[in-house]
């Protein structure tokens, strides 16, 4: 005699009948691949926090890039590192900078073939590491930045951007960035919002990825891990101002929020799965603790199954391969 309750079993039974049923899959279009990019390398530099990663070469980008367009991945982010910081950071609206000129190279390369996306926040470029300038008292002044991050919006798109990311966690910063990128007349260039961005331990090592400056904590405008539903609220405001997509920043601890993002969002969703999330599993899987490639996979497709349109991984091109070669 068989029961009801014996159905899912049936369905375990070999790994044909389990992908039959699956309810999440993977694809390569579902990853885009954060890229580091730094002023003056002759060579790939190893960023040692985060084992396969490196700070790009101008030269060895464009290879990145290629090989990103040819695996079919959702997009490119770009993150640029130069050699010259200052208070406004203003190295960020300069056409020759180390992002806008790279963001212009990757898409000569790619055209049309992989989005090009461009981290738009002021935190690589100034000499005191914030995400925005700073008052005579050390207080991020939000409306002074916000003036920059226009200004900045309309560089990355003029230097052939697809998609811009403010990341700062200012008030009002898709707000103003899609009036400054409408009236420059790029009304074409989307805005993905890092709308619930939180004040996280495991961004650790991203520092080192890009050379931060940063002393103190970003704690007054990124968002307090304890809180829920005002990643909700952050999302909602993002929306209303005119946001072309969503992130939920860190991914795996923060998975709770992504779904309530998703679920209640009518555009695509992005989740980060940060620095400290792959260094976690990089470590581990070192160790010989973990089998490497199935808790990669087994992460993504957590994020996915969370409700993630796409997932930013420093994994994408590896994943990729790995869906492609079976």
């Amino acid at each position: 005699m068989t029961f009801p309750a014996d159905r899912p079993r049936r369905l375990r039974r070999t790994p044909a009948l389990r992908r039959l049923v699956a309810e999440t899959r993977l694809h390569p279009a579902d990853f885009i691949l954060p890229v580091f990019v730094r002023e003056g390398l002759e060579e790939p530099q190893p960023i040692t926090s985060m084992p396969g990663v490196v700070q790009h070469t101008e030269q060895s980008l464009l290879d990145a890039a290629e090989e990103a367009a040819d695996l079919g991945l959702g997009g490119i982010m770009l993150f640029g590192i130069p050699v010259v910081r200052d208070a406004e950071g203003t190295a960020s609206l300069d056409p020759q900078g180390i992002l806008n000129r790279s963001i212009a190279a990757v898409k000569r390369r790619v055209g049309d073939r992989l989005p090009v996306m461009s981290d738009l926040c002021l935190d690589e470029f100034t000499d005191h590491g914030h995400c925005g300038v700073l008052t005579a008292d050390g207080a991020v002044d939000n409306d002074a930045t916000l003036e920059i991050y226009a200004r900045m919006g309309v560089a990355q798109a003029e230097a052939g951007a697809d998609v811009v990311a403010p990341s700062g966690m200012m008030d009002g910063q898709v707000a103003v960035i899609r009036q400054a990128l409408d009236e420059a007349g790029h009304q074409d260039v989307a805005i993905l919002a890092y709308s619930a961005k939180y004040a996280s331990a495991y961004y650790g090592p991203f520092r080192e990825a890009v050379d931060s400056q940063l002393q103190g904590d970003r704690r007054t405008y990124q968002m307090d891990a304890a809180n829920r539903s005002e990643g909700l609220r952050e999302a909602d405001l993002d929306l209303a101002e005119g946001a072309d997509m969503l992130m939920v920043k860190p991914a795996t601890a923060y998975l709770d929020v992504l779904s309530d993002v998703a679920e209640s969002s009518d555009v695509p969703v992005s989740a980060y799965q940060v620095s400290g999330e792959y260094a976690m599993i990089e470590a581990a899987a070192a160790n010989g603790w973990v089998d490497r490639r199935a808790v990669v996979l087994e992460a993504l497709t957590s994020i996915r199954r969370a409700g993630a349109t796409n997932v930013l991984t420093y994994h994408a091109a590896e994943a990729a391969r790995w869906l492609r070669d079976g």
